[in-house]
């Protein structure tokens, strides 16, 4: 089985764009619902590779997020 694996990039404009990989089919929608949990940021644009139509468990998605950033 491929390695799993999320990359995350955070622009200085808030942005953060996440590659899901190593996740074939409509599972890596599951990973980016997670981090936008976490971030408390919403999909505002997703592409997807050929893998993300395949069935089985390998996609690499790229997911743009917004997050605007709380001043303490």
């Amino acid at each position: 089985m491929a390695q799993r694996q999320i990359k995350v990039r955070i622009y200085e404009d808030g942005r953060i764009q996440a590659d899901v990989i190593g996740i074939k089919g409509k599972g890596c929608i599951d990973y980016i619902s997670i981090l936008e949990q976490l971030l408390e940021a919403e999909t505002t644009d997703s592409s997807y590779t050929s893998e993300y139509y395949e069935s089985e468990q390998s996609v690499s998605e790229t997911t743009q997020v917004h997050h605007r950033f709380r001043s303490l």
